[in-house]
C-alpha cells in the first residue's frame, strides 16, 4: 500500500486517489513516485475509506494544525471519500483547517455541482488556474475535457466563493510575466487570493 498520510516541508498531506482528469506538463508526481516522508504516492489499488480511516488513526495530529488534501492524483476524483475523510478527521480534531488543492474540474469529474457540499467540509480550496486563456489551458494540462474544462473550473471557483469559504487560485512561474498578470486579473475578478508558485520546488 502506498503512503495514504505523508509530510512535505513541515505540512500534512492526504493521498487519497492516484485518478486525474489531467496530465499537466509541470505535475509533480512526473518527477518522482514520492515527495516528503513518503516512500511512495502511486496505489497498486485505490484505498477505501476504511483504508484511509485507518491510517488517520495511525496518524498523530495532535500537533497539526492544518492539513492539506493533495497527493499523486486530483481528490475530487473520489469525491466521496474526500467529504467522509474530511468529515472524520473533523470530528477527531474541530479545530484543524483542511485544505483542498485541486484542478478544479470537479463538477465535470462528478457530473453535479460539488462546491457546497465541498466548501461544508473543506476550509480552504486551493484551484489551479495554471494559465489564463482556455486553449493554452488544455495544452498545458491535457485534460479530458477539452473546450469545457477551463471555463468548468473558473466556475468551480466562482462558486467557493459564494461559498464564503477561504479560495486561492494557483500558477506556476514557467508561464511568463504576461500570463501571471493576466492570471493574476482572472483571480481578482472572481475574488480569490492569487498565489505563485514555484516550478523548482515543485510547490
Amino acid at each position: 500500500m502506498a503512503d495514504i498520510i505523508y509530510t512535505l516541508e513541515g505540512g500534512t498531506y492526504f493521498n487519497i486517489t492516484n485518478r486525474c482528469p489531467c496530465s499537466c506538463a509541470f505535475c509533480i508526481r512526473k518527477k518522482a513516485d514520492a515527495v516528503g516522508s513518503a516512500k511512495r504516492l502511486w496505489f497498486d489499488e485505490e484505498p477505501t475509506f476504511d483504508e484511509i480511516k485507518a491510517a488517520v488513526d495511525a496518524y498523530d495530529f495532535s500537533a497539526v494544525d492544518e492539513a492539506v488534501f493533495c497527493g499523486y492524483g486530483e481528490p475530487t476524483n473520489a469525491l466521496d471519500k474526500l467529504i467522509r475523510t474530511a468529515q472524520y478527521v473533523k470530528s477527531i480534531k474541530p479545530s484543524i483547517k483542511l485544505r483542498l488543492n485541486t484542478n478544479g474540474l470537479s463538477d465535470l469529474i462528478n457530473g453535479r455541482a460539488t462546491a457546497k457540499e465541498i466548501c461544508a467540509v473543506i476550509d480552504i480550496i486551493s484551484v489551479s488556474l495554471n494559465d489564463p486563456d482556455s486553449e493554452q489551458y488544455d495544452r498545458i494540462t491535457k485534460n479530458i475535457y477539452p473546450g469545457r474544462a477551463f471555463d468548468a473550473m473558473l466556475q468551480f471557483t466562482r462558486d467557493c466563493v459564494a461559498e464564503g469559504n477561504e479560495v486561492h487560485m494557483t500558477v506556476v512561474d514557467v508561464i511568463g510575466e504576461d500570463n501571471i498578470e493576466k492570471s493574476r486579473r482572472i483571480c481578482e475578478e472572481i475574488g480569490a487570493r492569487f498565489i505563485v508558485r514555484s516550478f523548482a520546488r515543485g510547490r
